[in-house]
C-alpha cells in the first residue's frame, strides 16, 4: 500500500505539474491512486502561486501585478496544458460538429476563435478576481490562490470516477477515466471542502462559509461542463481534464471575490 501511494503521488505530480518527478508506473491502479492525490498536487501549485503574489503586494507592486503573478504561476507549472486543454475543448464544443470531427479539431495544434475568446475571458476573470482579493489583504489573495488550485485538481479527481468514459482509447483521458471509485472521489471532496473551510476561518467574517461554498460550487461548475462534454464527445480526454481544472479554479476565485 505504501508503495502504491508513493507511485500515486509520483503519478499526480508527474502528470499534473512540471515539477521534476518521474512517473515510474503507468497502470490503472497507479492512475487511481494518482487522481485521488490530485488535490495534493494542487496544494503545492497553489502555494507556489501565492508566494510571488504575496511578495509583490507586500513589496508595493500593487494588487494587479500580484494577481497576474498568482495567475501566471499555475500556467507555468503545467506548461500551459490546462489552458491549452480549455482552448481545445472550447473549439471542439464551439464547432458544432459530430463527436469524431470535434475530437479531430481538438487534436489540431492551432487554436481557433472559440479557444482564443475562452482563454481571454477566463484569464481576465482569474486576474480580476485575484486583484479584488489582493486589494483587501495579501492573506486573502494568497489563500484564494491556494484554494483555487486545490479545487481545480479536485475537479479532476471527480471526473476520473467510475462511470465517466474516455472519448478516445489513448491519451491521459483514457489512462485515468473510470479509475476512481465514487466513494473515494466523494471522500476526497469532503476533505477538500473541510480543508478550504478551515483555511478561510481565520480570515474573519464568514470566511469559513465562503471558502466551503467555493469548494462546493467550483466542482459543480466543472461537473456541468463534464456532463456536456461526455454528451458531445462520448467521454473525456486530456483536453477536457484541462478545461475542467480551469473552470473549477475560475469559479472558485469568482465566488471568493464576491465575498
Amino acid at each position: 500500500m505504501t508503495s502504491l501511494n508513493s507511485h500515486g503521488l509520483r503519478f499526480a505530480f508527474g502528470t499534473l505539474t512540471v515539477l521534476p518527478v518521474r512517473v515510474t508506473r503507468w497502470d490503472r491502479e497507479t492512475a487511481r491512486a494518482g487522481m485521488l492525490c490530485a488535490p495534493l498536487a494542487g496544494l503545492v501549485v497553489g502555494v507556489l502561486a501565492a508566494v510571488p503574489g504575496s511578495l509583490l503586494l507586500r513589496g508595493g507592486a500593487g494588487p494587479l501585478l500580484a494577481a497576474v503573478a498568482s495567475a501566471a504561476v499555475p500556467a507555468a507549472l503545467t506548461r500551459g496544458l490546462h489552458l491549452d486543454g480549455l482552448a481545445d475543448t472550447a473549439d471542439g464544443l464551439g464547432s458544432g460538429k459530430p463527436a469524431d470531427d470535434a475530437l479531430r479539431i481538438m487534436k489540431q495544434s492551432d487554436i481557433g476563435p472559440f479557444g482564443v475568446i475562452t482563454l481571454l475571458f477566463v484569464l481576465l476573470a482569474q486576474v480580476a478576481a485575484l486583484q479584488r482579493l489582493y486589494a483587501d489583504d495579501w492573506t486573502q489573495g494568497a489563500v484564494a490562490a491556494v484554494a483555487s488550485a486545490v479545487v481545480a485538481r479536485l475537479a479532476l479527481t471527480l471526473a476520473s470516477r467510475r462511470g465517466v468514459p474516455a472519448a478516445r482509447p489513448e491519451g491521459l483521458g483514457a489512462a485515468v477515466a473510470g479509475t476512481v471509485p465514487a466513494a473515494g472521489a466523494w471522500a476526497v471532496a469532503l476533505v477538500v471542502v473541510a480543508g478550504c473551510a478551515g483555511a478561510g476561518a481565520p480570515l474573519g467574517g464568514y470566511g469559513a462559509l465562503r471558502y466551503a461554498l467555493a469548494a462546493v460550487a467550483a466542482p459543480v461548475a466543472a461537473g456541468l461542463l463534464l456532463r456536456h462534454c461526455v454528451r458531445r464527445f462520448g467521454g473525456v480526454t486530456g483536453d477536457v481534464f484541462g478545461a475542467l481544472a480551469e473552470t473549477a479554479a475560475t469559479a472558485a476565485l469568482v465566488i471568493l471575490a464576491l465575498g
